[in-house]
């Protein structure tokens, strides 16, 4: 049998894919997952999200598919604020043991 070579992931599987801006589509990610459980949860339409948000419905329908290309981080965490969310952005020194980078906790 034969046995492909592998290699060790990382937390992060958009960089382990190849992905240029891993870090920035992880963010945005997370993002768009806390607020697409938000539009659930208080069982808003696009129409509603788009008035309370100043997106445009079109805008909100790729958000709710995870087309995140054409929104930036800065977009989502306004549209998050725009629905009462409270959002932080902390900047600390890297630890020696983790690289310096990109996370979101949502």
């Amino acid at each position: 049998m034969l046995h492909k070579a592998t290699r060790e992931g990382t937390d992060n599987v958009l960089a382990d894919l190849g992905f240029d801006d891993a870090e920035d589509l992880s963010a945005k990610a997370m993002l768009a997952v806390k607020f697409n459980d938000l539009i659930e949860t208080r069982g808003l339409n696009q129409t509603e999200v788009a008035t309370l948000t100043g997106m445009t419905q079109p805008k909100i329908s790729q958000l709710r598919r995870y087309k995140l290309q054409n929104i930036s981080l800065e977009r989502l965490m306004q549209a998050l604020v725009s629905l009462d969310q409270q959002v932080e952005i902390i900047v600390r020194p890297a630890r020696r043991a983790q690289e310096a980078g990109i996370t979101v906790a949502a």
